[in-house]
């Protein structure tokens, strides 16, 4: 058992905060661009696609946790309020709502980019997305929130921001597990042959990533405003990914080309 109580704000500089979940999105991001730049590059692809293709994550990451915070955890408010959906700032972003606005934004643009194919982008993108997942979760360690059910456990977290319980530190959970999946998809591109499999790493990605949102999700309280049954709605969410997921891995596929 150990006190958590950092403050979210890392550095004020006059009437300017720092927040240390902004610095994780940044590291999210700026880590990102630079490793999906190295694919790029030694894949003999234009590396004039980066900045538009950072350009699309960014606005299809928040546009779509944004919207998915606000539809599927609290649809009935946010319609009968609309303009509150436009406030970002005062938080609610959900990361099943991120992944769709990702797959969406990276489908439109493959469409639209000759020599890319959607499959071929997204196997590579979701490299960097797990690895933005663990930064993500260090941000919500950071701003404790997002944390787990009471534990009487031998490991635990106070939260001394929120209350003097010992919490399951569920983001320190998720923040591992996908610097996990993160470093073996990162292995299996650069150390085998499963990145020439279109819709391979993509499929392993969804697997894993949602296979532990679906354990992890029992350690949390429900967030949703209406109750999903026997699982949360977080765990219902995942379940979708991880049937494509399965899908991508089984179905036959022919290898492209070494890199």
């Amino acid at each position: 058992m150990f006190e958590w109580s950092a403050s979210p704000v890392l550095v004020s500089i006059g009437p300017f905060d720092i927040r240390w979940y902004s610095l994780m999105f940044v590291l999210s991001f700026g880590i990102g661009f630079y490793l999906l730049k190295n694919m790029v590059v030694s894949e003999k692809k234009p590396e004039s696609i980066m900045d538009p293709i950072l350009l699309v994550l960014m606005i299809s990451t928040i546009v779509g946790a944004r919207l998915g915070h606000t539809l599927f955890y609290d649809p009935g408010y946010y319609l009968s309020h609309p303009i509150e959906i436009l406030k970002v700032w005062e938080g609610g972003l959900a990361s099943h709502g991120a992944a769709i606005g990702i797959l969406l934004g990276l489908w439109w643009f493959a469409r639209r980019t000759p020599g890319i194919t959607f499959l071929w982008l997204v196997d590579r993108v979701v490299i960097v997305v797990a690895l933005a997942g663990f930064f993500i979760r260090m941000g919500n360690f950071f701003n404790s929130e997002i944390y787990g059910h009471p534990t009487d456990g031998s490991f635990g977290v106070i939260f001394l921001r929120v209350d003097s319980i010992p919490r399951h530190p569920v983001q320190l959970y998720e923040a591992f597990a996908y610097l996990i999946i993160f470093a073996g998809l990162i292995l299996a591109y650069y150390r085998t042959s499963v990145g020439r499999l279109p819709g391979r790493l993509f499929g392993w990605f969804l697997v894993t990533v949602f296979g532990a949102r679906l354990v992890l999700e029992s350690f949390k309280p429900e967030q949703a405003a209406f109750t999903a049954d026997w699982l949360t709605l977080g765990q219902w969410l995942s379940v979708p990914f991880i049937l494509t997921g399965l899908w991508l891995l089984l179905r036959p596929v022919k290898e492209i080309p070494q890199r």
